[in-house]
This record gives structure tokens, sequence and C-alpha cells, in this order.
């Protein structure tokens, strides 16, 4: 068999931190499958996408984001449109997109992709002409998103803390929304705009949603009242938030979004600047990625 190239493109900066030994499960993982790797370390916002750009002409089999949510986000630009397959090595906060793919949390279970490996087609975003591979909000996971970036101590503990200290100051705001040809009038506490169905961390914002099915999930969330948080918080983290009062979901290839004022909004949980309007637009098919054989994830639009 020819031997296949890998680069492995590493934050060490997200989730939890770095750990030298992820160097060298990567070279011993690599040579046990005849793969021939390259690690390469982010020195800031938006070297992983020049990294992943140029893979593609390096002749690279597979790009790996070794990181969280933002450096995926980060290597998917640089890979989009191409023959070259994403992979993902979680290291981050959250891991949404990871989990919705089936990608195992355990760093050393992730690394057993090159045994079992496929490689599928994926459908992306557009949002106001930024890449989002996973979930992005408008509203108050928006103004989180800008407050998170700057902790020092991140992970699941400490995002928890700062939604509960700012809920009860945000107001829910008011939208338009055009989509399928209506016209949507909407009072939100977070309009989700989701690719795949979760933030992070099993938190399903859209359950139903697939990254094959060629739509948008628009998840328009109300404020919930204190009394009915936990019940929320339930739906959410079991898979049934679609079920729920307080949460209407749409489907689209494309819709408008105009606010009466600039709200907070993120791409893929990093934090974006304040706007009203927002178009959103769907790249069916457009970006490779390469998931464990037979996980269970919903993968029938796009057969390679």
């Amino acid at each position: 068999m020819p031997v296949r190239k890998a680069l492995f493109i590493v934050n060490k900066f997200s989730g939890g931190g770095y750990r030298p030994e992820v160097e060298g499960r990567i070279i011993e993982q690599c040579k046990n499958s005849n793969i021939e790797c390259r690690i390469e370390f982010t020195q800031g916002r938006g070297h992983a996408t020049e990294l992943a750009h140029d893979a593609i002409d390096q002749s690279f089999d597979f790009v790996f984001a070794v990181g969280g949510d933002g450096t995926v986000n980060e290597v998917a630009q640089g890979l989009l449109g191409s023959e070259v397959a994403m992979g993902i090595l979680p290291k981050g906060s959250g891991n949404g997109l990871a989990r919705h793919l089936g990608i195992p949390m355990s760093f050393k279970k992730a690394l057993n992709i090159f045994q079992r490996p496929h490689e599928q087609l994926i459908d992306t975003m557009q949002v106001n002409g930024k890449l989002s591979v996973n979930v992005s909000g408008i509203g108050f996971d928006g103004h989180i998103a800008g407050l998170f970036e700057n902790k020092e101590k991140r992970g699941l503990i400490g995002y928890s803390k700062l939604v509960l200290k700012e809920f009860l100051s945000f107001k829910e705001f008011e939208a338009s929304i055009e989509v399928n040809g209506d016209i949507i009038k909407s009072s939100s506490f977070i309009i989700a705009l989701a690719n795949s169905s979760q933030f992070g961390n099993n938190a399903r914002v859209a359950p139903q949603a697939s990254v094959c099915d060629q739509l948008i999930d628009i998840c328009l969330i109300k404020k919930v009242s204190a009394a009915h948080m936990a019940g929320f918080a339930g739906k959410m983290f079991t898979g049934s938030l679609n079920k729920s009062r307080f949460v209407e979901i749409q489907r689209a290839k494309h819709l408008n979004i105009n606010l009466k004022e600039r709200i907070a909004y993120h791409i893929d949980g990093e934090a974006m600047p304040a706007t009203d309007r927002f178009e959103v637009i769907l790249k069916p098919g457009s970006l490779k990625v390469v998931v464990l054989a037979r996980s269970k994830w919903h993968m029938e639009k796009y057969p390679i």
C-alpha cells in the first residue's frame, strides 16, 4: 500500500492545555498505521488556516485539527472545497462537531481512526461570509462566547458559572427572519444556526440536525424562567430540546435575519463583533472529513 501523509495542526491552548506526550502518541500511531506524519503548532489566530491551505499543495491526504471547535473551524477554512480530508483529534472545551461525528473524546481512542478510516463529504454554512461547520448563534450564547474567550480557566464548569452569572441580565431581542419565502417575527433569547446537532459537551440544541441533509436548522429559543430551567436543560442534554415549548425550529438553505439593534454572536464558539444583519447560506457537501468507519451518525447524502 502507498504511504499516506497526515499533517497534525495542534493548538496548545485548547481546552485544558497541552501535554507533551500528545506528540509521541501521534507519531507512534502513525508509524503503526504506515502513515507519514508532520506536526505543526499554531502560532496565533488564523495560523491553522494557513497551514491547512498549504497542505493541499504539499500532497497531504489528511489534515487533523488537534484542538477545539475554533481550531476545527480554522483548519476547515483552509481545506474547504479541496480533496484533502479533515480529521479531528478533540482537545477543546466543548468539541461539538467531533461529538456529533462520533469521534471519541479519549485522545488514545480517537487515534484509532487510522485503523478504520472513512472519508465523507459534509455541509458547511457561511454566516455573513464567514465559515461555520458546527453551530453558530446570535444572542445570549454570542454574549457568553465574548466573555468566555477572555477567561483563563475554560471547560464546562467555568462556562456554566458564566452562564448562571449573566443569565438574568440578558434580555430577549426582536428579529425579523426571512426564511423559505416567509417572514417570521421572533422575540428570542438565542437564535442558533445549526449545521450539526450540538454546541458541545452533548448539549444538543438541534437534536435532528444532520451535516449531510443540505439544510440549516434555525432554532429560535425563548428565555426560560427559573422554574423551567432544570427541565429545559434536561431536554437539551437528552436530545429532546425540539419538543420544548420554548423552542421553534425552522429549516432552510438560505436565510436573512434583521435585528432592531446590534447583538453579539459567535461562529462555532468564536466571538464575533455585534451586528444587526445576518445572511446565512448553506454550502452542500463542501468539506471532506475523515471519521471512524461505521460510526453512528447521519451520512446518507454524500457517498464517496
